[in-house]
């Protein structure tokens, strides 16, 4: 399981990390039981900065590990229940049609706590240049 883990957070690092992408050309990477969609990669007015958009969707059961991102974080659940666990905050479970914003740096993580599919819609405002994904201890 531990190795599985490892994989999936290195997976998740080398996708994150991944080149720039242009406006309307989706991206879509699996990981087991995660699809990621890469839908936008661009830079911000504000200096050093740049969005990212992710469509995630998650199997039922299936947990994204603890991490960080170097920014903010926007969610909006399309489908299903996801939990999310953010360190100094009792669990939250966001249905669809809810949102989640995830302040800088908050390691935090993510589990379909339904019996279907769930799946988020992320939005990144990060600095530039810096791995997407961090993992926490």
């Amino acid at each position: 399981m531990k190795t599985l883990r490892i994989f999936v957070a290195t997976a998740a690092l080398l996708i994150a990390t991944g080149s720039t992408l242009p406006v309307a050309q989706a991206h879509e990477v699996s990981l087991g039981d995660i699809k990621r969609t890469n839908l936008l990669r661009n830079d911000l007015s504000a200096a050093g900065r740049e969005v990212i958009q992710v469509l995630v969707e998650f199997g039922p059961g299936v947990s994204a590990v603890r991490h960080s991102h170097p920014g903010e974080e926007f969610i909006y659940v399309t489908e299903g229940a996801i939990e999310y666990k953010l360190d100094g905050k009792p669990p939250l479970t966001v249905k669809a049609g809810e949102v989640l914003f995830i302040p800088y740096g908050t390691p935090h993580s993510a589990k379909n706590v339904g019996s279907v599919k769930a799946i988020e819609l992320a939005t990144y405002i990060v600095e530039k240049g810096k791995p997407l994904l961090k993992l926490s201890d």
